[in-house]
């Protein structure tokens, strides 16, 4: 087995939940094989770099192995090589937030919150 349909490879190395969604998300240019959009019937060898965009973020990863039935995900992380960029680390950034059911904010509260959310301190 040399090739095999990308909607299918998804599908077979646990990236999608179904062949279905492979599918759709092909059709609908969130997959794409070699920096190429992808449809579902588009081959993929070893050596391929597919990304995919899975729920709210974007894999990239190599194909190692072509299998065309899904199989256990220990044999299914042998398939692929994750190229998957490290988010960048969240920086903690204050917040402002309520009290939930505390109401509408006062005029102060309304002037504190708005100096908060332009960087500008509070004075009194």
């Amino acid at each position: 087995m040399e090739s095999t349909r990308v909607d299918r490879w998804l599908w077979a190395v646990r990236l999608t939940k179904t062949r279905s969604d492979a599918a759709a998300a092909c059709r609908g240019g969130h997959v794409r094989v070699n920096d190429r959009p992808a449809k579902p019937a588009t081959t993929v060898v070893p050596g391929d770099q597919v990304r995919a965009r899975v729920g709210d973020t974007t894999k990239t990863v190599e194909v190692v192995r072509v299998i065309q039935k899904r199989v256990g995900a220990p044999d299914a992380a042998t398939c692929f090589i994750d190229r998957t960029p490290k988010p960048p680390p969240d920086a903690a950034i204050p917040v402002a937030r309520r009290d939930r059911g505390a109401g509408r904010p006062t005029k102060r509260e309304r002037r504190v919150l708005d100096k908060f959310k332009t960087g500008i301190p509070p004075s009194a």
